[in-house]
């Protein structure tokens, strides 16, 4: 009796596979689905082109290059830097955190034109292998990143050379511009948070609170604007760092608003001698959280005693009383100053917090200081979660701080392109509160149909696309105007 044995699979031409259709007659009743891959150029990027438009509007890019020196031979270049930038962080907008996605994306003609490519096909690429890929591969870019601070003409491969000091200027500056002139009072938050390392970059270092190897990079938001982003190592808490980055802050605010009033705000990690005595000279505002410690929760004992009496009378989850009193730390080398103690009593039993500040009580009683201003600052960690979580802020693999630095950079600046999308082109909408994330699935990341004609790119979109009047409304007020 014979039987029927398995024979091994054969290999497969991938040219067959891609030449002829698929089918799938089990998804639609009677009617059979049919998958070929004969679309014609099909890009996943179609709301990339508002990254463009937003780019462009407000010069980000443009500026932003200004950072970089470029040693390479000019007739030899075929990717100027601004579009390299313009590649590396439009792809992080659009979901491509790792270098290697790039080698896949340098064949999307939409990308090559949104990043203003003369050729978006690639088909006068000087070499051969490179025709029908307008755009840099990851080697290019890795060069980008990678360039050391003394990089010369003379160096062999690594020729662009970014300033870190203009990078730094050029956030500032770009908030500053940012502000309307009626502005009256800014308020800024800093914060760090940890970025654990799983390599051995350099400054890996061990952080007891975090328990892991980490950077501890610092972070300054304005409400969601991006204000300061530096990499620090996670062995110090920087503190002459923070102090001189406030500094340049306030410096450039105050040379365009003489009367600004500024806030800073931050948790008990910046409630440092050194930085309150500046603030107070230099007529900068503050609210820290304060340690608390064995004076200072002596001092709210009776008020947690009322807080405690609360809690029976009115059979509630918590209670709070708030008290104002003044205090002096040994290390302080200055006065007292005003402290303000939130003594919470829950069903766990005692729960008190303190703040310091500078601010008069004529202008925030105790209990309106606490919850509206001071708790107000944990927006920023959803901000930082954002840059982390959606736009790669913690990709610091490379083994160089200086290029790991950068990269936090590059992410801070895609930040700041989907959150201008945000601000501006979803105002008053119901996605004007989305996150970076949502922002990109539902309007960065549409099919489109690309056709590249001698005069023209035509992007076409699907007729079924569900946000077609949205997408629209944000291209309008997305148009060519200086910021305010």
């Amino acid at each position: 009796m014979q039987t029927n044995k398995p024979t091994a699979p054969t290999a497969v031409d991938n040219t067959d596979c891609i030449g002829q259709p698929l089918l799938f007659p089990e998804l639609i009743g009677r009617k059979q689905v049919t998958v070929d891959f004969q679309g014609g150029e099909i890009s996943s990027e179609g709301g990339s082109v508002l990254l463009g438009r937003v780019d462009r509007s407000y010069g980000y890019l443009q500026r932003f290059a200004r950072c970089f020196t470029d040693h390479r031979d000019e007739e030899l270049v075929e990717h100027p830097v601004i579009d390299l930038l313009r590649q590396r962080i439009y792809g992080l907008a659009l979901g491509y955190e790792d270098l290697n996605d790039h080698d896949q994306l340098r064949g999307d003609p939409l990308l090559a034109s949104v990043c203003g490519k003369e050729d978006p096909s690639g088909r006068e690429r000087h070499r051969p292998q490179d025709r029908g890929k307008a755009l840099a591969g990851k080697s290019t870019l890795n060069r980008l990143e990678l360039t050391p601070a003394g990089a010369s003409r003379a160096s062999r491969y690594k020729k662009i050379q970014a300033d870190p000091e203009a990078i730094e200027d050029f956030f500032i500056n770009e908030f500053v511009r940012g502000l309307s002139k009626h502005t009256r009072e800014v308020v800024l938050d800093v914060d760090r948070t940890n970025d654990p390392l799983h390599g051995n970059q350099e400054g890996r270092f061990f952080h007891g609170y975090y328990r892991q190897y980490c950077y501890t990079p610092c972070y300054l938001f304005c409400g969601d604007w991006p204000v300061v982003a530096a990499l620090h190592t996670a062995e110090s808490e920087h503190q002459e760092q923070v102090l001189g980055l406030v500094q340049k802050v306030v410096e450039r605010l105050r040379r365009r608003f003489a009367r600004l009033r500024i806030i800073l705000r931050g948790d008990s990690g910046y409630c440092r001698d050194a930085l309150m005595s500046w603030c107070e000279k230099a007529n900068v505002y503050y609210v820290f959280g304060l340690q608390k410690n064995a004076v200072l929760e002596s001092r709210l004992r009776g008020s947690l005693d009322k807080a405690r009496r609360l809690l029976k009378e009115q059979q509630s989850q918590s209670a709070r009383v708030y008290q104002d009193f003044q205090y002096r730390a040994k290390t302080w080398a200055r006065h007292r100053r005003r402290v303000i103690g939130k003594a919470e009593w829950t069903g766990q039993g005692p729960n008190p917090r303190f703040v310091i500040t500078n601010l008069k009580a004529e202008a925030y009683e105790a209990a309106q200081l606490y919850e509206k201003l001071y708790c107000a600052r944990g927006e920023m960690e959803n901000r930082i979660k954002e840059q982390q979580l959606d736009l790669y802020a913690d990709r610091t693999s490379s083994e160089v701080l200086r290029a790991n630095q950068l990269r936090l950079w590059f992410s801070t600046l895609a930040y700041l392109l989907v959150n201008q999308l945000r601000q501006v082109a979803l105002r008053g909408t119901q996605w004007a509160r989305a996150t970076c994330g949502t922002i990109r699935l539902r309007l960065l990341k549409i099919g489109a149909r690309v056709q590249v004609t001698v005069r023209r790119v035509w992007v076409r979109l699907s007729s079924a696309y569900p946000l077609a009047d949205l997408f629209g409304l944000m291209a309008r007020r997305l148009g060519p105007a200086p910021p305010g």
